[in-house]
């Protein structure tokens, strides 16, 4: 198949950022991310590239890159979004999602899945992002009442755009068709068993497996492994992920003020700037409770999300710091090294 880098999602930003590299350098974008090699799209077609100046943790699905005559990858041009989480385990580590992603679907079904708070830090991951966020309710054919979930996410914003679908109508593969015009790029964000990867057959004319969902605890089963990049029919491009139900915030401060826009504000009218909203005189937060104008589960679901964004963000950089740290005392090694030798 034959397509312009127009068709990959290529813009006039990235034309500015290419042209400050030789153009001996060819552009292509990501579409998998391997241990080794990464597959990637290009005017020419479907490439293998290799990445010996940069780790596979350093690339994302959806990135734009330069590669030499040799497929070698030699830079990543500036991203336009970037989706990122602190990873999961102990050691601190940034874990890139997706780049260049204009439009974030975050799916949940209309069961046990639908999670308020979870909601609510995947609405701040695409605002930190950059993406504009669309909520998909799935399941809904299963559903006695699907308009009560409709109701409870409406409520985290009024603005907020929700499809709620049978993820195996293709009526409601258009609806969310919709939302991602060609040539843009969208991504599936969700737990698993919710239907991301029946709409990306529906999108884009695949096969992939899908799984279904334990009836005890409507928790699904993993069946996609690894992100990728597909070509969707009506034209555009989606990104399937495998399911993710823990997400890590970092770095994410101003996206959940603006999932939190009406506290935010709130806390800019207290007497003091390093107000708590627990016991401090002149408390808007507080004073807001205590006139029944705020929910008091939603000011405890901010002062959570942001007590975690901020040990995430502290711990990851702090691991970047002895990283550094440790780089150079190693450097300075191999160098006193090499001056001891040359006695």
């Amino acid at each position: 198949m034959t397509m312009t880098l127009m068709d990959l999602g290529w813009s006039a930003s990235f034309e500015q950022a290419r042209a400050e590299h030789p153009d001996t350098l060819t552009p292509y974008r990501l579409t998998e991310i391997h241990r080794a090699q990464m597959s990637a799209l290009g005017e020419a077609g479907a490439v293998t590239l290799t990445t010996p100046k940069f780790s596979a943790g350093e690339l994302a699905v959806g990135d734009w890159i330069l590669a030499d005559p040799e497929m070698r990858i030699q830079h990543i041009l500036e991203r336009r979004s970037l989706l990122q989480r602190r990873g999961a385990g102990t050691d601190a580590h940034v874990q890139l999602i997706a780049a260049n992603v204009d439009t974030l679907f975050i799916v949940t079904s209309c069961n046990d899945d639908f999670n308020v708070a979870r909601l609510e830090r995947f609405l701040a991951l695409a605002h930190e992002a950059g993406c504009y966020p669309v909520l998909v309710l799935t399941k809904a054919d299963l559903c006695d009442d699907p308009r009560a979930y409709e109701r409870e996410a409406q409520s985290l914003d009024p603005m907020l755009t929700i499809l709620t679908v049978n993820a195996r109508d293709p009526e409601s593969a258009g609806a969310v068709a919709a939302w991602c015009k060609a040539p843009q790029t969208a991504a599936f964000i969700g737990s698993s068993g919710v239907g991301k990867t029946t709409l990306t057959n529906a999108l884009t004319g695949g096969d992939a497996a899908t799984g279904g969902i334990r009836e005890d605890d409507a928790k699904g089963r993993h069946v996609t492994t690894a992100r990728s990049m597909r070509p969707m029919l009506q034209g555009g491009w989606i990104i399937d992920m495998p399911g993710m139900r823990a997400l890590r915030l970092l770095d994410s401060r101003e996206g959940i003020d603006n999932v939190f826009d009406d506290l935010a504000e709130l806390e800019a009218q207290c007497r003091f700037s390093d107000c708590a909203h627990e016991t401090e005189p002149g408390c808007a937060v507080q004073a807001a409770i205590a006139a029944g104008d705020l929910d008091l589960e939603r000011l405890d679901r901010w002062l959570k999300l942001r007590k975690g964004e901020k040990k995430n963000s502290e711990t990851v950089a702090q691991s970047r710091s002895r990283e550094k740290k440790f780089s150079k005392m190693v450097n300075a090694h191999v160098r006193g090294a090499g001056k001891r030798k040359g006695r």
